[in-house]
């Protein structure tokens, strides 16, 4: 298994990052999050999982080795496959996510994705004694919504865009954050934000 990836950071997309290791440039699927921290040239190490299936070898990328252990945990979780175990690490810190299971908060599963009510109920049973106890201290006050300006800023200027480019596109996505049901998603964000650029320039 590869347990990490480290070099520079060849390339950057919206949903992967391409490493340098060896002369061999190694794709790597990461979250928003993740890549709101890469710098195309810069030195990156990031803790990964290697999913493999009949017809694809597919590595996913983390910022640390919790956030890696904790997609991994996910997936022991039936009905739940990389695609969505990344998919709540990109709403959820795993912090986060091991708040929700051990308060049983339904609602922030279902502001995942691809999750629904029946399929929140399920996992919250069956991650109640596999992800742990929350590590750290709940942002007092802090709402669900916080957050996804600065991650999809971050990650904008992380693909090598311009800060007033960033600022004018998260303006631009910023109805379609709040008419979200739920927490916005940042992938979906993303996408919209780059497409509104890639027609302004």
């Amino acid at each position: 298994m590869i347990a990490f990836v480290s070099g520079p950071v060849a390339a950057l997309a919206p949903d992967s990052a391409v490493v340098e290791v060896g002369g061999i440039g190694i794709a790597v699927q990461c979250t928003p999050n993740t890549l709101s921290g890469l710098r195309t040239g810069q030195q990156t190490r990031l803790a990964t999982s290697l999913v493999v299936r009949e017809d694809s070898l597919t590595l996913y990328g983390f910022a640390d080795d919790d956030e890696r252990q904790t997609f991994e945990l996910l997936q022991t979780a039936s009905g739940v496959g990389p695609r969505l175990a990344q998919a709540m690490l990109a709403v959820h810190s795993p912090d986060a996510l091991r708040r929700a299971v051990a308060t049983g908060d339904e609602k922030a599963l279902t502001a995942v994705p691809g999750i629904g009510k029946k399929g929140a109920q399920k996992l919250l049973l069956e991650l109640k004694d596999r992800l742990g106890e929350p590590v750290g201290a709940p942002a007092v006050g802090a709402p669900v919504t916080q957050g996804w300006r600065d991650q999809l800023h971050a990650a904008l200027i992380g693909l090598g865009y311009a800060t007033r480019e960033a600022d004018e596109a998260v303006t631009a996505v910023a109805p379609q954050a709040e008419a979200a049901d739920g927490t916005p998603q940042v992938g979906q964000l993303l996408k919209a934000a780059l497409q509104t650029l890639n027609r302004a320039r």
